[in-house]
């Protein structure tokens, strides 16, 4: 493992082998600040394939795994070993593979959502507690400077009290049966015995239910849902339409889909509060759109140097210039490095990182979209009823000293 006082950690991957985009999001992210050094992995169920994928990343060819438990044997091993494994594989097997990694004593990024079960997912957060390990999920959407700008001016106050709430994810990336085609990331996605029947809610409804939940501070306390199957065939459900009780009896609407004809991403929120209102698009990111009472609307863009502490701070390029995906995902690496170094090296991790609406995704986060899940899916099973979320207090920020709750 990379010894105390590097700023260079070294990090491992399974899954994200050929023909999976998300992998290679990770490691342009990871690579981005020149914090992470890829050193180790398991690129996909093909050891050929995965060999060859090793060998284009320029990892050593004794640290290309056939297996993940073998990796992490071989890992927590090494005097030289992996600080941190990034799982991007698909659903159904994140638990099995998070839990060794954990086990063996190593942190990890997890794609979501992180586990099929509510009672598998609290394990993984319970186990990461108590070995006081870094348990990252990439909900990177609110890594975007003017997605922590919100936060901000919502958690300040600055708008008033919240009325409700408005977020969507609604792609038309599946708009046809691509799983009819061959297409592998359509195959396992509409696959019920890989992403499970509410397929939709947990590749993108997590995403919009995380986003409302950053930008407020508010939790989910209750949810009423039904989901449908637009593309006729299709074995699971691919758009869902959420009405939500928020802390507070605060309403909100969330609809999710990955066949909304026409639409690229889709991911957008707005948040009516009882002096202002605030809108951000996804394909716009960085700008933040604050309406008055009166209708009036004013714009505000990244790089403006009346913005936020922490949007500043993550701010790459200057005023004028757009900023996009990858380098939101590398801020979330960012942070992600400073809080491992600091767990690593026995010190208080960054104050930068400690603010409410600077904490990136946990443990927690991934625990809370799985009930999120499964909750809809009781809903929708039961006729569109209202179910009650678990509710308990948020975690601690990822400090290890005695900062104040976050």
């Amino acid at each position: 493992m990379s010894r105390t006082g590097d700023r260079r950690l070294v990090a491992g991957m399974v899954g994200g082998g050929a023909g999976a985009d998300i992998g290679k999001t990770h490691r342009f992210a990871m690579r981005l600040d020149d914090r992470f050094v890829l050193a180790a992995g398991v690129f996909g169920r093909d050891a050929h394939s995965s060999r060859a994928t090793g060998a284009a990343l320029g990892v050593d060819p004794d640290r290309v795994y056939d297996d993940h438990a073998q990796m992490a044997a071989a890992e927590s091993a090494r005097e030289d070993g992996c600080d941190v494994v990034v799982i991007a594989t698909p659903n159904d097997s994140h638990f099995e593979i998070a839990k060794t990694f954990l086990e063996a004593g190593i942190s990890i990024v997890c794609e979501k959502p992180v586990t099929s079960t509510v009672a598998e997912a609290a394990e993984l957060a319970r186990l990461a507690d108590e070995k006081n390990l870094v348990y990252a999920v990439p909900h990177v959407y609110s890594a975007y400077a003017m997605v922590r700008h919100a936060a901000w001016l919502v958690r300040s106050g600055a708008l008033g009290a919240i009325r409700l709430v408005v977020a969507e994810h609604a792609s038309g990336w599946n708009a046809a049966p691509l799983e009819r085609i061959g297409h592998k990331q359509a195959g396992w996605r509409t696959d019920p015995e890989i992403a499970g029947r509410a397929s939709v809610v947990g590749d993108l409804g997590t995403h919009a239910y995380h986003l409302t939940r950053y930008v407020t501070g508010l939790d989910g306390e209750h949810v009423s849902a039904r989901m449908d199957t637009l593309v006729p065939g299709r074995r699971v459900f691919d758009n869902a339409n959420i009405t939500a009780r928020l802390t507070g009896d605060v309403p909100a609407t969330i609809w999710a889909s990955m066949a909304a004809t026409g639409h690229v991403h889709g991911l957008r929120i707005r948040v009516f509060s009882e002096n202002a209102s605030l809108e951000w698009a996804h394909e716009d990111p960085h700008r933040l759109i604050v309406r008055g009472l009166d209708g009036e609307a004013r714009t505000l863009t990244e790089g403006m140097a009346t913005l936020s502490a922490d949007a500043t701070r993550l701010t790459r390029v200057g005023l004028g210039h757009a900023e996009g995906f990858i380098e939101a995902f590398g801020n979330f690496y960012r942070d992600v490095a400073d809080v491992v170094i600091a767990r690593r090296d026995g010190a208080a991790a960054p104050e930068a990182t400690q603010a409410p609406q600077a904490r990136f995704p946990d443990g927690d986060d991934g625990l809370r979209g799985v009930e999120f899940v499964e909750a809809v899916t009781q809903s929708h099973d039961g006729g569109g009823r209202w179910v009650e979320l678990p509710t308990r207090p948020r975690p601690r920020s990822s400090d290890t000293s005695d900062t104040e709750e976050a």
